[in-house]
C-alpha cells in the first residue's frame, strides 16, 4: 500500500482517550509513516475530528496534522456542489445521512484515485461509489 484516506473517525480513535480502536489506528498511522505511505484528508474531516476530541488530545491531533502526518487537500470552490449532490444521493432520512466530511472523501477519492480508506464508517463507505462504480477498500 502506497496511499490512504484518513476519515476524522480514525483519527478520533487514534488520538482519543480510552477509544476502543485507537490502537489499531495508532499502529496503522505508524506503519504509513514507516512505510512512506502517503496519507491524506480533508479540511472537513480535521475540523470533525477537532470537534469531537477533547483538549489536549485535540491539539496532539492538530500538531500531527501540522507536522505533515497527514496531507490535507484543498477542496475548490467548484467541488461544494458535487458534495452536494453527494449527500442528496446518500442520504435517507432518518437512517443514513452522508456528511460533509464524508462527501469530502468521496470527492478526494474521485480526484487522487486512491481507494483505500481509514475508517471505522463500515457501514457508509462500503455504501459509496465513486462516479465509474469503484469501491471503498477499508482498513
Amino acid at each position: 500500500m502506497a496511499a490512504a484516506l484518513v476519515d476524522s473517525a480514525a483519527l478520533v480513535a487514534a488520538f482519543g482517550v480510552n477509544q476502543k480502536h485507537g490502537a489499531h489506528y495508532r499502529d496503522l498511522f505508524k506503519r504509513a509513516a514507516a512505510g512512506a505511505w502517503s496519507l491524506s484528508t480533508t479540511l472537513p474531516c480535521v475540523v470533525e475530528a477537532s470537534h469531537l476530541l477533547n483538549v489536549p488530545q485535540r491539539y496532539t491531533m492538530l500538531r500531527w496534522v501540522a507536522a505533515g502526518g497527514v496531507l490535507v487537500f484543498p477542496l475548490s470552490q467548484e467541488a461544494i456542489e458535487d458534495m452536494v449532490q453527494a449527500m442528496v444521493r446518500y442520504t435517507a432520512v432518518p437512517r443514513t445521512e452522508m456528511d460533509l466530511a464524508d462527501a469530502s472523501l468521496l470527492r478526494l477519492a474521485e480526484d487522487t484515485g486512491v481507494l483505500t480508506i481509514m475508517t471505522l464508517d463500515v457501514r457508509d463507505f462500503s455504501r459509496y461509489r465513486l462516479a465509474d462504480g469503484r469501491a471503498f477498500e477499508i482498513l
